[in-house]
């Protein structure tokens, strides 16, 4: 990873159509990104109480491995 990079690729599904789920290093906010084509979008993942889903710190650690 280089240096200063903010998220981390915690998972990836797929070729022409992509999805995927990214954490914020600084926030722990999950973010879920999804491509198709030539468009593409992001927006955080929420709970069921339609707050943002946050990773502790040590889950973050354990994403950078």
């Amino acid at each position: 990873m280089a240096k200063g990079e903010r998220f981390i690729k915690v998972y990836s599904q797929g070729t022409f159509s992509v999805s995927q789920i990214w954490v914020d290093k600084e926030t722990g906010v999950n973010y879920f990104y999804h491509e198709d084509g030539y468009s593409g979008g992001l927006t955080p993942l929420l709970d069921k109480e339609g707050k943002p889903v946050i990773s502790d710190p040590e889950e973050i650690e354990k994403f950078k491995k």
